[in-house]
C-alpha cells in the first residue's frame, strides 16, 4: 500500500491546502493529513477543532486519515511505516526552506519528501494571510471550503 502524509498546521485549511491534498490522494493510497502540533504557538482553531474542519473537506477524497502529531515528522512516519512526505511549494522562496527540511528528514530516517507545485490559482494563499484578511472583514469565501468559511466567520465575530 503506497502511503504518504501531508503535514501542516492546517489554521485553517484553505483551498491550496485541498488542491495539495487532492493531488496526493490520487497518487497514494493513503493520505495522512497530519496537524503538527507547536505548543508555542497559539492557533485560531484549537487541534480538534482543526481536524474536525479538515476530515469534513477531505472526506469525498475516501482515502485521507486525519489526526495530529506532537515531535518530529519522521518520528510520525516511522511509527506508521509512511516513506513520503509531499508538501506544496508556493514560490522559490517555500523551496529554500523546504529542501533543507527535505533533506534533514531524508538523512535522518530515509523518508523522501516530494515537491507538488502549488496551482496558480493557490499560490499567494497561506493560513495566515486567510485570517487576516477574514479578521478585518475581507470576503474569503472563495478562498476556503464553506464549512471552514462558517467556521472563521462564526470565530472571528465573536472576536469583534
Amino acid at each position: 500500500m503506497r502511503r504518504a502524509v501531508c503535514p501542516g498546521s492546517f489554521d485553517p485549511i484553505h483551498n491550496g491546502h485541498l488542491d495539495i491534498i487532492a493531488r496526493a490522494s490520487r497518487l497514494y493510497d493513503v493520505v495522512h493529513v497530519t496537524v503538527m502540533i507547536n505548543k508555542s504557538k497559539q492557533g485560531l482553531f484549537t487541534v480538534d477543532e482543526r481536524i474536525e474542519l479538515i476530515r469534513s473537506v477531505t472526506a469525498e477524497f475516501g482515502n485521507v486519515e486525519v489526526e495530529s502529531f506532537h515531535g518530529l515528522l519522521v518520528d510520525f512516519c516511522k511509527q506508521r511505516d509512511i516513506p513520503a512526505i509531499v508538501k506544496g511549494l508556493r514560490a522559490v522562496s517555500d523551496f529554500d526552506y523546504e529542501l533543507q527540511m527535505a533533506q534533514m528528514n531524508n538523512g535522518l530516517s530515509g523518508v523522501e519528501t516530494l515537491f507538488v507545485p502549488t496551482s496558480p490559482t493557490y499560490s499567494f494563499m497561506s493560513s495566515s494571510l486567510v485570517k487576516e484578511v477574514a479578521a478585518w472583514g475581507g470576503d474569503v469565501a472563495h478562498l476556503v471550503p464553506p464549512v471552514v468559511h462558517e467556521a472563521l466567520t462564526e470565530r472571528l465575530g465573536k472576536g469583534r
